[in-house]
């Protein structure tokens, strides 16, 4: 079955080539690249490596090469059909029914581009024309030569109302073809549609293949409604999927594993002028998640870097709610502020290289930006603000759906929280906060204070009855740690999948860890084991009775994972599910202690409501899992 190309892109775009390779092939950074031991030969040198940014892999021991969906026929032995279907349903990619209809949109998609570029060289005549000749003179002020006009092929819209309509129509372009494709518009009461941009420098939009897809287009008139303008949403064009410069910026962010996002595409140019080619620009709109993704593709840290104003702080904050929930670890962002009232333009001009060299140096990092966000919202100077301050803080980092990056998260607002002082906090250049300095705020006790209410002591669970015991988290934790462990030893072949999660397990059981290091070190040693070598292993490490011991305290529900024979798709989906519940009862944990110092060095409300919030998702997760027990031994 035949795809059309833009749905691969696509597909491609929204799964990175490390993601997909690095289910079944443990890679480790190495450089601008991923490195791991190859799927295709046994080899105790790694030869295999992966590259986001280009989205191959290439395997040297073996000499095969090719693309994500190459690798899972490789690997899987599906074919391309079946290949492009799942990573399409990991993408979130619709797939079109491959008929008549569908070959002829993909024909007209072709005709698109042509029209699109032919519209493109027209605006760069007309740039270069008599009737370009202001907009020339304002490129020039800005210090965009016309070298530099050529090579992001900047061009002109004329003024009147049917220029290029008329142009493209002499050359065969059907004019509902140019409504589709945004370079016409219609408005109420008017029956002939128009040219869409007037009297603008028009700055082309390129797809990740260098094709041009929309138009943005600045206004020369200074009475203009719409200083700059976009095109709108076409069947080429989907703007809060695309970054403006990405297919020239790609290589320099590979080179210098850097990419530098700023507002526009003056800003862009200005950037790429000043040396700093890896920038690109969110196109008229707040960064959007599919826009965070293809920044993550190029740096796991990129810079955003904005102008120094209300608008950009309001631009860096838009950017922190949608980055805070996709954080992952090594994945984030930094925010860099202009100087007051400049553009990267500006300070180019003002300080050369250098001042922008000192502006990305200086990028904070996000919790910083956080921080800043809600600690200069207003005054401090009373225990409610405070209180309405952590409560604030702590919603935003729930959000955060890593459950290690959240934890990490929590500890660094809580120190802050912490370092408070009766008054505002300190700023930082920038307006950001310079953090906390000031000695920790503690209530002082009054003559006649009544003792503390025994409701807010530490380790108090309002959930439960007074003199009810607490539930029996360590049992069950015990109980799941000997589950994941030992079906991993009966079938090593999940480590292609699940070992960095079990690298990174709490295991509080000592023959539980024993055992884990085991499987990880022989992983390390010679790729994914086979069941034989572990069990060898096992015996010469003499942690035989750790193996038994382990074993027995797997619940009988469980031991169905331990069969050699156990279905791979429920023991794969069982295992993870297990994986993700012993994390989440981990951090949980980890929260409690956090929220039970944080109550004992600070009585109030807020820090309660945290306590109870917490206690009560453990109590809830120890329901289900008595539940799920109590139906097992039905």
């Amino acid at each position: 079955m035949r795809y059309p190309p833009h749905i691969l892109e696509e597909i491609r775009s929204r799964v990175s080539a490390s993601e997909v390779v690095g289910r079944r092939v443990r890679l480790k950074k190495a450089g601008r690249e991923w490195r791991g031991l190859s799927p295709f030969n046994s080899e105790k040198t790694p030869s295999f490596y992966v590259n986001d940014q280009k989205q191959f892999y290439h395997c040297f021991s073996s000499g095969k090469h090719g693309d994500i969906f190459t690798f899972l026929m490789e690997t899987e032995g599906l074919s391309f059909p079946e290949a492009v279907e799942r990573l399409a349903s990991e993408a979130g990619v619709t797939l079109p029914k491959m008929t008549v209809e569908s070959e002829q949109a993909e024909e007209r998609r072709k005709g698109a581009l042509e029209v699109m570029e032919l519209a493109t060289v027209y605006f760069e005549d007309q740039l270069r024309g008599q009737a370009g000749g202001e907009a020339r003179a304002y490129l020039d002020r800005r210090g965009l030569s016309e070298a530099t006009r050529k090579t992001f092929r900047l061009g002109y819209s004329l003024s009147g109302r049917y220029a290029l309509r008329d142009h493209l129509a002499a050359k065969g372009v059907d004019r509902d073809l140019m409504l589709e494709l945004g370079l016409l518009a219609t408005a109420e009461g008017v029956s002939v549609p128009y040219d869409k941009f007037r009297d603008r420098i028009m700055f082309p939009i390129l797809d990740i293949r260098g094709r041009v897809v929309a138009f943005g287009g600045r206004a020369m008139q200074a009475e203009a409604k719409a200083k700059y303008m976009n095109s709108p949403e076409t069947p080429l064009f989907h703007k809060g999927r695309m970054l403006y410069n990405l297919h020239a910026a790609r290589k320099a962010a590979h080179d210098r594993s850097r990419i530098v996002a700023v507002e526009g595409y003056v800003d862009v140019i200005a950037m790429t002028l000043a040396g700093y080619p890896e920038t690109v620009a969110p196109l008229g709109t707040a960064l959007t998640e599919d826009q965070l993704a293809l920044l993550w593709r190029h740096a796991d840290e990129p810079i955003l870097c904005f102008d120094g104003d209300g608008a950009g702080q309001r631009a860096a904050f838009k950017a922190l709610d949608v980055a805070l929930p996709m954080l992952e670890p090594g994945k984030s962002l930094r925010v860099a502020m202009l100087p007051q009232g400049q553009d990267p333009d500006d300070l180019m001009r003002s300080g050369g290289p250098a001042a922008i060299e000192t502006v990305l140096a200086g990028a904070r990092p996000l919790v910083e930006v956080l921080w800043a966000r809600e600690t200069e919202a207003g005054s401090l100077d009373t225990p409610e603000r405070r209180a309405g301050l952590a409560r604030t803080l702590r919603e935003a980092v729930a959000g955060i759906r890593d459950e290690t990056v959240r934890r990490f998260y929590r500890d660094d607002i809580e120190e802050r929280l912490r370092g408070l002082s009766g008054g505002r906090p300190e700023r930082g250049s920038r307006g950001y906060a310079a953090g906390p300095r000031a000695a920790p705020f503690q209530r002082r006790p009054r003559p006649g204070d009544p003792p503390p209410s025994p409701r807010i002591t530490t380790g108090f669970n309002p959930l439960l009855k007074a003199g009810a015991p607490a539930p029996a988290f360590g049992g069950r934790s015990a109980k799941r740690e000997a589950m994941i462990v030992m079906s991993l030893l009966a079938h090593p072949e999940l480590l292609g999948i699940e070992e960095e999660a079990l690298a990174a397990l709490e295991l509080s059981n000592p023959d539980a860890d024993l055992l884990r290091n085991l499987l990880l070190d022989r992983a390390a040693e010679a790729g994914t084991p086979e069941p034989e070598l572990v069990d060898s292993r096992l015996r010469r490490a003499g942690l035989e009775e750790a193996h038994a011991r382990l074993l027995a305290l797997v619940n009988p529900g469980d031991r169905w994972m331990l069969d050699p024979n156990a279905d791979p798709q429920r023991l794969e989906h069982t295992l993870h599910q297990a994986v993700i519940l012993h994390r989440q009862t981990g951090a949980l944990h980890s929260e409690l202690h956090q929220a039970e110092r944080a109550l004992a060095e600070d009585g109030s409300e807020a820090n309660f409501a945290w306590l109870c919030d917490v206690q009560q998702q453990l109590a809830v997760i120890a329901a289900a899992e008595a539940e799920a027990e109590a139906l097992e031994g039905e």
